[in-house]
């Protein structure tokens, strides 16, 4: 055990300073050689003389690599690695304690990882004008693990940056876009240390669209001296309200489209996550669904989940441990992590843990108990879901209840139709829900 501890504390972690000046260094020869194009994950491992493994730990910020790679990636681009580029992967280590996984991971958080290309591809983004970036996952895929990471890569660029969690947002605010509208450019002029002088801006004549694009643009973001990423956690909030989704999502793409000639509007760049596709008509032209940077979250794969599994110490390098256990709970991070976590504590063994999984002494018993409760009160979903868990092929289902299943992590959707996303749910529900 000391010895694999020993292990994983060699090399060096870059810094959010070398990070930046190795980016900026590879647009640069993106832009000289490959007409501004990205450079492929393998296209970068090819040139640097290191492998595609190595460059998503680099990228990540918070995974030792050895110092000869390092040295590598910098002199590909006519870099010289300097002190503030890098710090000993002891430190990143020893800032951190064992954690149980319960929501986002912290930026110093050991258990992270990287699901290349995605960590690169939205840290390119983010330093483009105008940009606007779309992570779609369910609940417990990682999606705002990924995003505090995203958004302390933009302050390393000296970017403002404001998180704007519509989760915690009252309902009231939703039922009228005047009202929500005001409502956010209030949250975003506090949040920046600016005035709200929103009485000033909003005139009903010309209505509260143009109103907050006025503000925005002339209270907001003119008064900065730098970039503003603005980050919506779970847009599908907004989803819920067909009258406010169909006024607010197209002037989301207004505002992206505006930096296509409009150098203030150019500071501006959005982040969004959404758990599902959205299910109120859009014309093409007015949604914000099909323009800037999509990013789809997998689940880990086999070899992400043995290395996890390694950074919680645990020897899974000579068995079939991780496919065993992908097999029942796939490989939905979150679920990941805390059956990780309890077979670090020697709580319980592995074969003991997927025989109670679906148990009320399993370790998963509050999640299903969650879910089975949504479905309890939602009784015409729970009738759709019933009759999936005997389905042999997938299944066509309306938008509406596809949009909240999916949501929820309940299913995936496939180009066929839907299907049970993991055996761990097919087989709970087909004792608890089925029996009622």
């Amino acid at each position: 055990m000391e010895a694999a501890k020993q292990r994983r504390r060699r090399g060096i972690v870059l810094t959010a300073t070398g990070l930046k000046r190795l980016q900026t260094a590879i647009q640069s020869a993106q832009l000289q050689e490959n007409d501004g194009s990205r450079f492929t994950q393998e296209e970068l491992s090819s040139r640097i003389g290191v492998s595609t493994n190595t460059l998503s730990r680099l990228w990540s910020l918070k995974t030792g690599v050895d110092s000869r790679s390092v040295k590598l990636c910098f002199s590909a681009f006519d870099l010289e690695l300097t002190g503030s580029d890098y710090r000993a992967w002891e430190e990143v280590e020893q800032s951190e304690g064992a954690e149980y996984p319960n929501g986002p991971l912290s930026l110093y958080s050991k258990l992270y990882i990287c699901r290349p290309p995605i960590e690169q591809l939205v840290n390119q983004e983010i330093s483009r004008p105008g940009c606007l970036v779309r992570i779609k996952a369910s609940k417990g895929m990682g999606k705002t693990s990924l995003k505090l990471r995203l958004l302390d890569y933009a302050k390393s660029l000296s970017y403002y940056t404001l998180h704007l969690d519509l989760n915690l947002v009252d309902t009231d605010k939703f039922l009228n876009i005047d009202v929500f509208l005001r409502w956010m450019c209030r949250m975003v002029s506090k949040s920046l240390n600016i005035e709200a002088q929103i009485d000033e801006f909003w005139d009903e004549e010309i209505g509260s669209k143009l109103s907050c694009t006025l503000y925005f643009q002339a209270h907001i973001l003119e008064s900065l001296n730098s970039s503003l990423v603005l980050s919506f956690n779970e847009l599908n909030r907004v989803f819920e309200y067909p009258e406010l989704a169909q006024e607010f999502l197209p002037l989301l793409r207004s505002w992206h489209e505006n930096s296509q000639y409009n150098q203030a509007w150019q500071k501006l760049r959005l982040v969004v996550d959404y758990s599902t596709d959205i299910y109120v008509p859009l014309d093409v032209n007015h949604s914000p669904f099909n323009i800037g940077l999509p990013i789809q979250l997998p689940e880990f794969t086999l070899e992400q989940v043995e290395e996890l599994a390694t950074r919680y110490e645990l020897d899974w390098q000579a068995g079939n441990q991780a496919q065993k256990l992908i097999e029942v709970i796939g490989g939905q991070p979150s679920l990941v992590n805390i059956a990780l976590y309890h077979l670090s504590q020697e709580e319980l063994t592995l074969e003991q843990l997927l025989e109670e999984a679906t148990t009320e002494r399993g370790i998963y018993r509050h999640h299903l108990r969650e879910k089975l409760d949504y479905l309890r009160k939602n009784t015409n979903l729970a009738a759709v879901f019933s009759q999936m868990l005997t389905a042999q092929n997938s299944v066509s289902l309306p938008p509406t209840v596809a949009y909240k299943l999916e949501s929820i992590g309940l299913i995936k959707l496939t180009p066929d139709g839907a299907i049970i996303s993991r055996e761990l749910y097919r087989s709970y529900f087909s004792q608890y829900l089925n029996a009622e």
